[in-house]
């Protein structure tokens, strides 16, 4: 039987990684400073914190070596879909290939990434990462692009 916080949190509570878990048992101890176990972990938890705008975690995990100076966000991204592609490990250094997928007014696109993290210092952070952005025009009897099932129309589209 599944565990309690796998049982239909609400939206509200629901972890943006899209793990179906509560944030508070998923992703949130890592914002909160517990170091994460595996680069889809971090990665996973990386993806939240753009949704949830916690800048200063995004900084903290990324590889000082690759850290921009700033960062530059636009805070009309709405952040809605996380599908994990492809990730290992191999030592001390993973990979994640994701694809996210985001909304910016009624635009639509897809960030698709093969990145790379490194295991220093008791921690997997962030190194680099080689990013696609590609625009969706869904119609409206498509597919919604969060991933919900239902048919564009009926859910996003407003």
């Amino acid at each position: 039987m599944p565990s309690a916080d796998v049982l239909s949190p609400s939206a509200r509570e629901r972890c943006p990684c899209g793990s179906g878990m509560r944030l508070a048992s998923c992703c949130g101890p890592f914002h909160g400073g517990e170091p994460a176990p595996t680069p889809e972990t971090l990665m996973r938890s990386r993806y939240s914190a753009f949704a949830l705008g916690l800048h200063d975690y995004l900084r903290d995990t990324w590889h000082p070596s690759t850290r921009p100076t700033a960062l530059d966000l636009d805070a009309s991204s709405r952040w809605v879909r996380l599908e994990v592609l492809d990730h290992g490990q191999d030592g001390n250094k993973g990979r994640v290939h994701f694809r996210a997928t985001f909304r910016e007014g009624k635009r639509w696109g897809v960030l698709e990434e093969s990145s790379r993290f490194v295991y220093e210092a008791g921690r997997w952070v962030y190194l680099d990462g080689t990013p696609s952005v590609t625009r969706l025009k869904p119609g409206r009897n498509d597919a919604c692009p969060c991933g919900s099932g239902r048919k564009f129309k009926s859910c996003c589209a407003c």
